[in-house]
């Protein structure tokens, strides 16, 4: 063709930044196709508009359901006028070709999203005519421009101005990007529905017509795909000969290390990262002020107190070696005497759910220092995954935290009021301490951690003595059973009282019995927390 086509065809979701955009292709001489709202919000706006009811000959039908499903919709959008054939298809049947495609799609995900979404709004947010010009539009990238992203804009439109058509490489990247969204769009659908499907259904039924891989229930889709966008490539992996990046959940809320906002202090790193979440995760579980602190993936102190500043100072007496460059996480807004606690020591990290202004001067004198502020502590929820070689790993995030008031008692003697306490506060840290897992603590506060130990009474023996203050008097939190009464002897050597401990061994009895050999309380809490 001698000249550029000049005709784009806009039928967007979000609006934002349609009007602007559409004001830029009018001033290059585009014709604009659009359809329903996002007809009227440009006509509203001054813009010349012609509906693609009008371009088709054909009235939308079934509620909007049949707008764009249309042979001069697709046929302009799948003819690539560099094929003679296709000139000739196009010019017998008068189709005009179109140079532009800009789409993004009904939300399916944030309606998916609420509680009170009904199964019927579900399927009306389940678009058709959007996705099948995507695919058109991407697969005829040499000829056509398709833009998914309100934040692409700009850099199409100036691309237009400048040489008055995309280049390749931008129809190339562009398509891919609307390949990889329609994959993501219809994959949410998916999963939406298995669950959806499986609790209309019911039992074995129900299962198997959602296409599920496992038992009744389960809720795991036969397919998996999972939707990440690229937020940071990373200075380098866990190592510096590896490459790394951080991707976010487009659709996460606040609340999560992934969506933080670093307000100062140097680039954040792999491991920066792995630690934040792991200190952020646990501190997240305390309705009191807690203060975290993290080293290498593993709490090396956690406390909580009446104020974020005392509990840091009881946190960091745990372990006060090992709290030297660590993350810190608090789950409270961090205030000027938080912020002067957390830089009386050297730290890589500090997140919380948000910083006051006077925190962020006192913050500032290490201006290297990293500090993050997370949004609103929210409950976690929903699948973790693993990569592993080959596939990876799916499992619902462990969620369960025992009323240890609740928890059978096992032993002669039952703990007191205070030691019930302490036994809360050590198996709610345990739950986060990795695998074989040991906690010495007190009700306000942690005094020794073993962690990732092979045996479990080296991880007793560990907890005994990283252990700073004195440990007689304190309790004790095992993340699963103890397989020999070992570690139930050293834990007595050491001054603990009380125990909590899932129970399920074949040696229980044995257990029981040499706690009551030591006159220590034990709790069985029925729930496992192996964290690997």
């Amino acid at each position: 063709m001698t000249a550029p086509v000049r005709r784009a065809l806009l039928s967007v979701h979000d609006k934002t930044g349609i009007v602007d955009f559409a004001r830029r292709l009018r001033a290059l001489g585009f014709q604009i196709l659009s359809t329903g709202g996002t007809a009227e919000t440009l006509r509203k706006a001054g813009i010349d508009v012609t509906d693609v009811s009008a371009h088709t000959g054909h009235p939308e039908i079934l509620g909007g359901r049949v707008k764009t499903l249309h042979p001069r919709v697709h046929g302009g959008l799948l003819g690539d006028p560099s094929i003679a054939a296709h000139r000739a298809d196009l010019e017998k049947t008068g189709i005009d070709p179109i140079a532009l495609l800009v789409v993004n799609l009904y939300p399916f995900r944030a309606v998916a999203a609420r509680p009170d979404a009904a199964l019927e709004e579900l399927i009306e947010m389940i678009d058709i005519g959007g996705p099948a010009m995507l695919r058109s539009a991407a697969k005829n990238h040499a000829a056509v421009g398709v833009v998914i992203d309100p934040a692409d804009y700009g850099m199409v439109a100036d691309e237009l101005e400048a040489g008055g058509a995309l280049a390749a490489p931008t129809r190339r990247r562009l398509a891919l990007k609307a390949f990889a969204h329609t994959a993501a769009y219809d994959a949410a659908i998916r999963d939406t529905l298995t669950g959806r499907f499986a609790a209309l259904d019911g039992s074995a039924s129900g299962a198997a017509a959602a296409g599920a891989a496992d038992a009744p229930g389960a809720g795991f889709p036969a397919e998996l795909t999972l939707r990440f966008r690229l937020a940071q490539v990373l200075r380098y992996g866990e190592n510096p000969h590896q490459r790394g990046a951080l991707y976010v959940e487009p659709d996460a809320g606040d609340g999560s290390v992934a969506r933080a906002r670093q307000i100062q202090g140097k680039e954040l790193s792999y491991n920066n990262l792995l630690d934040l979440d792991a200190a952020w995760r646990l501190a997240r579980e305390f309705d009191r002020p807690a203060a975290v602190i993290v080293k290498h993936n593993n709490p090396c102190g956690a406390a909580i107190a009446a104020s974020l500043a005392e509990a840091f100072e009881k946190a960091r007496r745990t372990d006060p070696v090992s709290a030297f460059g660590g993350i810190l996480a608090m789950n409270r807004p961090l205030d000027a005497d938080a912020a002067r606690a957390a830089v009386s020591i050297f730290l890589e990290c500090v997140i919380a759910p948000s910083i006051t202004p006077e925190a962020r001067t006192v913050l500032a004198v290490k201006s290297g220092l990293r500090v993050l502020e997370a949004g609103a502590v929210v409950a976690a929820g929903g699948l973790e995954f693993r990569s592993l070689s080959g596939g990876c790993l799916a499992q619902e995030t462990d969620a369960a935290m025992p009323d240890l008031e609740a928890a059978k008692v096992v032993t002669r003697r039952a703990p007191t009021p205070e030691e019930r306490r302490a036994l809360a506060f050590a198996w709610r840290v345990a739950k986060h301490v990795k695998s074989n897992a040991i906690v010495f603590a007190r009700e306000d506060r942690t005094v020794g951690i073993g962690a990732g130990q092979m045996s479990r009474v080296d991880s007793v023996r560990l907890a005994r003595d990283k252990a700073q203050e004195p440990v007689a008097g304190s309790v004790m939190a095992s993340d699963a059973f103890f397989p020999f009464r070992d570690g139930v002897d050293e834990a007595a050597k050491a001054g603990i009282t009380a125990v909590a401990q899932p129970g399920g061994s074949v040696r229980d009895p044995e257990i029981v019995a040499a706690a009551d050999e030591h006159g220590l309380a034990m709790v069985l809490t029925g729930t496992r927390h192996f964290r690997h």
